[in-house]
């Protein structure tokens, strides 16, 4: 016999994701009609929502505890990428049925992720239909130190951190589209599956950083997002891209840089630091333990403009589009 919304919800969320039991600032979390939250003084609140549906945006096989891990990465990326703490998390989820073993794993994969970050899961609600994941993260940041995208002005340095293109092949793999070793298929699939929201280099670019984003669509079509939100243009040396050794051994150069740049998935952070600020970023960024690459520099006008070695670049992918 199938559990009720409110058993499962006691069974897999309440008693099973305690974390929210932890944290001071949760007045009342789970079981009543919402949550009361404290946030911090001098602080401002920080929301973002994602929907994750499956066969769009995650494969039928994946892992329950994985896909929990990687709903909340992805909206944790987008705190990250205002600078902000996180703190809260609501979750909306749609099941097809009350599958007990898949409930189980869930949920203990959101266990997980919520305690290593140190947020709490605080609400949510639950229904029928076709899985689909929707989350809720909430976090906050000093008042006035907060990151957005229309901040970047022509002599900036555009910065990303990690490698970029790793997610995209690894999708790739998943869906057989692409062979590997035994070891960067391991490689290239888990920065898919399981990526690194960059809590700590967010924070530290408070100040620093002129303009900010995380990379969920591609660099072409996240930094298009700036440039726009900006009224600047962007110029990007391609061969200045970082990529991972395992993804131009898997694909070779040229196409590892087609797919860095067009390539989603890889919740890095994409930034814009003025020049005065460069020394600040190299401290921060290297105190934060996170590796972060110049590609290129923001200057007058309009667009993105792609160079290969100095040479203008005709024919450069484009990011994902989402309609």
């Amino acid at each position: 016999m199938a559990i009720s919304e409110f058993e499962l919800i006691e069974r897999y969320f309440r008693q099973g994701c305690q974390r929210g039991n932890q944290r001071k600032d949760v007045l009342f979390g789970i079981g009543d009609d919402a949550a009361i939250l404290r946030a911090p003084d001098n602080n401002q609140l920080v929301v973002t929502t994602d929907t994750l549906v499956e066969g769009i945006h995650f494969l039928k096989q994946i892992e329950p505890a994985v896909l929990a891990y990687k709903s909340v990465a992805v909206n944790l990326s987008d705190l990250a990428a205002m600078g902000a703490d996180p703190a809260w998390l609501t979750l909306a989820l749609t099941l097809p049925e009350s599958n007990e073993p898949w409930l189980a794993e869930f949920a203990a994969g959101l266990n997980q992720i919520c305690e290593y970050y140190g947020i709490a899961l605080v609400g949510g609600d639950t229904t029928r239909g076709p899985l689909t994941i929707t989350l809720t993260a909430m976090g906050h940041v000093p008042a006035g130190q907060g990151i957005y995208r229309h901040g970047a002005s022509p002599g900036d340095w555009i910065f990303v951190t990690g490698h970029l293109g790793d997610s995209a092949a690894g999708l790739k793999i998943l869906h057989g589209d692409l062979a590997a070793s035994d070891d960067h298929r391991e490689f290239l699939v888990t920065r898919h599956l399981r990526p690194t929201p960059r809590i700590l280099a967010g924070r530290s670019l408070r100040g620093i950083a002129s303009a900010c984003m995380d990379i969920s669509d591609g660099l072409a079509g996240d930094l298009r997002h700036i440039v726009k939100a900006s009224q600047v243009s962007a110029h990007v040396e391609i061969t200045d891209v970082p990529l991972s050794s395992a993804l131009v051994e898997t694909l070779g150069l040229e196409q590892a840089q087609r797919v860095a740049i067009a390539g989603g998935e890889d919740y890095e952070l994409l930034f814009t630091v003025p020049e005065a600020r460069k020394g600040a970023l190299m401290t921060a960024l290297g105190e934060a333990g996170v590796s972060h690459t110049c590609i290129g520099q923001i200057r007058a006008g309009e667009g993105i403009h792609y160079y290969r070695n100095g040479e203008v670049e005709s024919d450069a992918p484009t990011g994902f589009q989402h309609f």
